[in-house]
């Protein structure tokens, strides 16, 4: 079978096509077939060594997968060859054949193509887990969103439509229009008087915000919450900069992290979160309530992932490229 490898850190070039043999199921597992593969921006910053929690190189990365099952370990007896399925990786998954436990192999929802399940598990188990368990957000809430347009944002976007909160969206103007088709008030990323233009959407401030960019904008964001109000960490994208490893910029970014003190905290009547999907990966009884809770949203149509642009395994720099340019809109996926 063949493998999208990173063989060394540096930019989207370095990463190569691999034939490796094909793996064998074992007890309790399954061998899919995949059709295709989600790409999420852990996979830029393994590239560019800023991912501690990657595999070491040469690493294999992808976490969700969607195909056919095509073998059976010993003792699977609920699931079927041909069974067209979703399924949590956890690296491996940029490759035509990976094999799982059975249990992280869920049905694919009908009438969807196999790119739009693989761009369901990272993205809406991410939204899910910050939005609804960890902000708790209530009807009537203000969120804020950053990178509302990506494949994370979007899943946030369809999530708080049936919970009825309001939500601001940063975002360049490109993506303005079709955030405001989805509902979201949109204001300018790229603008860094941004802060100003949420106080005016919200003079009293916001309930929550989910901030995936880290660095100096956390704290912005936590300046920002309202009474009671909730900041969720949910990545560092500022880390990323440039093609290739760019560790100095890292270091300039680190120390532009905020510390929040628990006095302050409570004084303040805030809260600040944080969310590593990566961390949870074998707490089961967590994430696979939330999984079945997001295939009932998929069944009734209340969500369905917006997928921006697929590309073959041959043109993964590509791939990586297009995540990294940040002018995807919805989720890169790859198509073995």
């Amino acid at each position: 079978m063949r493998q999208l490898v990173i063989p060394r850190t540096g930019p989207p070039e370095v990463v190569r096509v691999r034939e490796v043999p094909d793996p064998d199921p074992g007890p309790g597992q399954v061998r899919i077939r995949v059709r295709a593969a989600g790409m999420n921006f852990a996979d830029v910053m393994a590239r560019q060594g800023l991912y501690p929690d990657a595999p070491p190189l040469p690493a294999v990365m992808g976490y969700e997968v969607a195909g056919e099952i095509d073998r059976l370990g010993p003792g699977v007896s609920a699931l079927a060859p041909g069974d067209r399925v979703i399924a949590l990786t956890r690296f491996g998954g940029h490759a035509e054949l990976v094999v799982v436990p059975a249990s992280r192999a869920v049905p694919l929802p009908d009438g969807w193509d196999f790119a739009e399940g693989a761009a369901l598990p990272v993205s809406f188990l991410t939204a899910h887990h910050a939005l609804v368990r960890v902000a708790a957000t209530g009807r009537g809430e203000t969120v804020l969103l950053h990178a509302a347009a990506g494949g994370l944002g979007l899943a946030v976007v369809q999530l708080a439509r049936p919970i009825g909160a309001r939500v601001l969206g940063l975002a360049s103007p490109a993506k303005h229009a079709l955030l405001r088709e989805l509902g979201v008030e949109p204001l300018d990323s790229r603008d860094a008087r941004w802060p100003d233009a949420v106080r005016r959407a919200a003079p009293k401030g916001v309930d929550v915000v989910l901030d995936s960019v880290g660095g100096a904008s956390y704290r912005h964001s936590y300046g920002l919450l309202a009474p009671a109000g909730r900041l969720v960490c949910l990545g560092v994208a500022t880390l990323s900069t440039g093609r290739g490893r760019a560790l100095l910029h890292a270091a300039g970014q680190i120390v532009r992290f905020p510390w929040f003190w628990t006095i302050r905290l409570m004084n303040d009547n805030r809260a600040v979160a944080g969310v590593n999907l990566g961390k949870l990966w074998d707490v089961e009884g967590l994430l696979r309530p939330q999984l079945d809770t997001l295939l009932e949203h998929a069944r009734a149509g209340r969500i369905r992932p917006r997928v921006d642009r697929t590309f073959p395994l041959a043109e993964g720099a590509a791939a990586h490229a297009r995540l990294q340019s940040r002018d995807s809109v919805g989720k890169v996926v790859l198509v073995p």
